[in-house]
């Protein structure tokens, strides 16, 4: 059984590339969609983009297998009168990775303005009394305009949206890395999922909900719009987790995952035990390597929302590692991928109808 195809690569990199802000999906959730619809009998998209896709739709047990679709970015906020672009975030974008990146700045109808974050010369910061570091009040955009009139008269207004020009590529035939993995390769693994289960011809005893939300990264908020439309009885998320193991990141603190060694599954109130257990169950059957984490309070994840929606679904999550969350060279490696996907795959074939997840 082949995981990752050369066709799914490629669109793998057509998703990654495409730009799909948190609030501005629909590019993203389109190009997810086509790819998705030869594997699956019916989809349906909510009022703010959720995009879920459904395979036997007329069982009335439903499972969800999930990631989200958007990518943090920022918003222009201020244009000062010498035509230089201020920015807020959206979602959790790093200022501080911010100065001589190339952005693009998307237009509300259609189209984008290139542009870059300006920073002073090095020449220009010598003055030990200066202290010039990036933050969030002095990074800005130049788009080349002479003033704040021909800024406008290209279409850029404040609310307009922003991200970074970066793309997908391969480092070392064993690194996907690039903006947006987190967390679209999570709708790229739950996507290959239905693939892989249409193609081995496995019918499940239950619906599967194959669902990529939207604006996880302020608040998990589409998960907690579509699990109130599909009200599932089963919640397999994937999102991203971090690689401790880079330098500068305490891993007493962070905990011990490694790029390389499997997809992590996470300990946490959210995640409801015995579909942990099962989970777990199908990794040592197949073979599958995994890492524990354990999260506290909370998981971070969408996880958190559908677990305690509907008067409680049971739910679980699952991680890739991941190096560099939230800047543009986002790592991760491709084994972890196939074995995220395999993970999935085999946990949901040992989910029987109305499979008894009581708490005792």
């Amino acid at each position: 059984m082949q995981i990752i195809t050369p066709d799914s690569e490629a669109f793998l990199r057509r998703y990654l590339d495409n730009a799909s802000p948190t609030g501005f999906e629909a590019s993203g959730q389109k190009l997810w969609l086509d790819y998705l619809k030869p594997y699956i009998d019916d989809w349906k998209l909510d009022n703010y983009g959720t995009a879920y896709a459904v395979v036997n739709p007329d069982q009335p047990y439903k499972v969800v297998i999930e990631g989200h679709a958007d990518e943090i970015s920022w918003f222009v906020n201020y244009i000062s009168e010498d035509g230089f672009i201020y920015v807020i975030r959206n979602g959790g974008s790093d200022h501080i990775i911010a100065p001589s990146m190339r952005v693009w700045v998307h237009l509300r109808h259609g189209g984008k303005v290139e542009g870059v974050f300006g920073w002073p010369a090095i020449h220009t910061r010598l003055d030990k009394d200066s202290n010039v570091n990036p933050t969030l009040d002095n990074i800005w955009i130049d788009v080349g305009a002479k003033d704040k009139e021909e800024v406008l008269k290209m279409g850029i207004h404040v609310g307009c949206v922003i991200t970074f020009q970066d793309s997908f590529s391969v480092l070392n035939d064993r690194f996907y890395f690039g903006r947006a993995l987190d967390n679209r390769i999570g709708g790229f693994c739950v996507a290959e999922v239905a693939r892989l289960l249409k193609e081995q011809n496995i019918k499940l005893p239950f619906s599967l909900y194959i669902v990529n939300s939207v604006q996880e990264e302020v608040g998990l908020r589409g998960a907690e719009m579509v699990t109130q439309s599909i009200k599932p009885d089963a919640v397999i998320v994937t999102d991203v987790t971090h690689d401790t193991h880079t330098p500068l990141i305490n891993t007493k603190k962070f905990g011990d995952t490694r790029c390389g060694n499997g997809p992590t599954v996470t300990y946490a109130p959210a995640v409801h035990q015995k579909l942990l257990d099962l989970i777990i169950a199908a990794a040592q059957e197949q073979q599958i390597p995994f890492q524990r984490e354990a999260a506290s309070r909370v998981t971070g994840t969408d996880t958190d929302a559908f677990a305690y929606s509907n008067g409680g679904v049971p739910s679980a999550l699952i991680s890739l590692p991941l190096r560099y969350m939230h800047t543009t060279v986002e790592m991760a490696h491709k084994e972890d991928v196939e074995n995220l996907i395999k993970l999935i795959f085999y946990s949901l074939q040992k989910i029987e109808n109305q499979h008894n997840f009581k708490y005792f």
